[in-house]
């Protein structure tokens, strides 16, 4: 059985079809994820209706190379250009844009690659090891953990939101308004729409974030134009192994953070990145630079459990036929049209197609280590490029990519809108990273909440018991509330109690 299992565990390996299906899928993906509004989703949607008369394992590799490439191509132009190309880029760009900014940008690019490919293969290797307990214990998250979760994940406007928690708050609120707008979930009736039926299908946080991001950096770049553009250093590219060791700690443990949060049905890269960035920001005690600033740590953490989150959902994938992201959602249904039946059955029936699954994922990160540490001399140009020619492309591939998305030029203008919306906000001194993540958890705290007062007959009784009667409800309930306390000038005041202080508490207007 052992050997068996190897055997197709390799079979991409040594099969020279394969392999290049891989390789090419990888390539792909890359330059796809770079993008801003050609998603992965969209390109494994696409992939189906060409691959659905291939044998499945070709079709297999040429997919799970495009998954992999374009989870990480979204940090290129996110370090390059402050535009996240996919959503689990989002937190690289608090880091990586400040780096490229000081012309760095060759050197953040290579530690970038290095450290999602180790995310990469530590999801692999937990995927082969405890798929099935870490599937088993997924399925346990009811609906109120799911909502903690969401919360929690909301907390995070303290790491995203600069000096001003109180401003964090405000974006973070302002988003979950925006991913609320559309039809409601459960009764199909229209919220915050006035009357529009274009606003029924809600607002994607794709359109979001490339508007926040990149039209509003286009137009803060305005305030620049004369600004010479800066140097890049792309003579180190490659990390030395002192800086990879010097950082292994940290990407290990973000990568199991990222294949956590990844094997959690409906949750994604994107927020594994923005729960791995904010532990970096909390456990790191000496950081390179400041966070924000330029901080290596803050562009490792994120980029190590993006690519670790691709291991963890396959994991509810594969052994219970549920799609942890909405990339396995779609690689689901091309197993169903193979005639496959993902779910517990598969690996009684059909274990070689997990083990090649695995094997699979395993090459496609040795060809990402390849591929993502090439061509970054002509990605580093864009910066160097006069911000005369540089801010026009920027708004043009802004529009492009976002009327990509659904070919709607409504969806262009809310791009523009929230491109002026993210202007104004960084000219008063507002993060925009909290309103992206208000846009994402907002839809998942609205449902989650719901169906856990469901599940209870609308007694809010009932309710709150079970969030400090379930063991894991209990946990997650301990950790927002730390969390939550954590935001306030109570938190330093508590810890210097708990290990002996006689400080006098804070002032009430400390606290305000």
């Amino acid at each position: 059985m052992a050997e068996s299992s190897l055997s197709y565990f390799f079979m991409s390996w040594f099969n020279p079809g394969l392999m290049m299906l891989t390789a090419l899928g990888t390539l792909s993906g890359i330059y796809v994820g770079a993008i801003p509004g050609l998603s992965v989703t969209m390109a494994a949607s696409i992939l189906i209706s060409f691959t659905f008369s291939w044998d499945v394992n070709n079709a297999l590799a040429l997919m799970v190379g495009v998954y992999c490439g374009g989870v990480y191509g979204g940090s290129r132009t996110a370090i390059l250009l402050n535009i996240p190309g996919a959503p689990a880029a989002i937190a690289t760009a608090f880091d990586g844009y400040p780096l490229a900014e000081r012309g760095e940008a060759g050197r953040a690019i290579g530690v970038s690659t290095v450290v999602s490919v180790v995310g990469g293969f530590i999801g692999v290797a937990v995927l082969a090891l405890a798929a099935p307990a870490l599937a088993e214990f997924a399925l346990k998250f009811a609906p109120r953990d799911y909502l903690l979760l969401a919360t929690m994940g909301l907390l995070l406007v303290g790491s995203l939101s600069g000096e001003s928690t109180a401003k964090g708050l405000f974006a973070g609120a302002l988003g979950v308004t925006f991913g609320l707008v559309g039809m409601d979930p459960l009764t199909a009736e229209g919220r915050f729409t006035f009357d529009s039926i274009a606003l029924l299908g809600g607002i994607h946080y794709v359109i979001a974030m490339i508007g926040l991001f990149g039209v509003s950096e286009a137009l803060f770049q305005l305030h620049r134009v004369e600004t010479v553009p800066i140097k890049q250093d792309v003579t180190k590219i490659i990390p030395s192994w002192t800086v990879i060791l010097k950082y292994l700690p940290l990407s290990i443990r973000t990568s199991l953070i990222g294949v956590f949060i990844g094997a959690l049905p409906g949750t994604g890269g994107d927020i594994a990145a923005l729960l791995a960035y904010d532990h970096a920001k909390r456990t790191v005690k000496n950081p390179s630079r400041p966070f924000g600033e330029g901080a290596y740590e803050g562009l490792i953490a994120p980029e190590s459990a993006n690519n670790a989150a691709i291991g963890g959902a396959f994991i509810p994938m594969l052994t219970l036929g549920i799609p942890g992201d909405a990339v396995t959602a779609i690689l689901i249904g091309a197993l169903y049209i193979h005639g496959l039946k993902p779910g517990p059955m598969l690996m009684i029936e059909t274990p070689h197609l997990f083990w090649f699954t695995v094997g699979n994922l395993a090459l496609a990160n040795v060809f990402l280590l390849i591929f993502g540490l090439t061509g970054i001399r002509i990605f580093a140009k864009m910066v160097e490029l006069p911000k005369g020619i540089l801010i026009p492309s920027i708004i043009v591939l802004s529009v492009v990519g976002t009327y990509a998305l659904k070919n709607s030029v409504v969806d262009v203008y809310w791009m523009l809108g929230f491109g002026v919306l993210g202007y104004f906000l960084k000219m008063y001194g507002f993060q925009v990273g909290p309103i992206i993540l208000g846009v994402i958890l907002g839809p998942l705290m609205d449902v989650s909440y719901r169906r856990a007062v469901i599940s209870v007959k609308n007694d809010m009784g009932s309710f709150f018991l079970d969030l400090v009667t379930h063991p894991i409800s209990l946990f997650l309930t301990a950790v927002t509330i730390i969390m939550l306390i954590n935001q306030t000038p109570l938190w330093p005041w508590m810890k210097r109690l708990l290990m002996g202080g006689k400080e006098d508490p804070p002032s009430a207007q400390e606290v305000s």
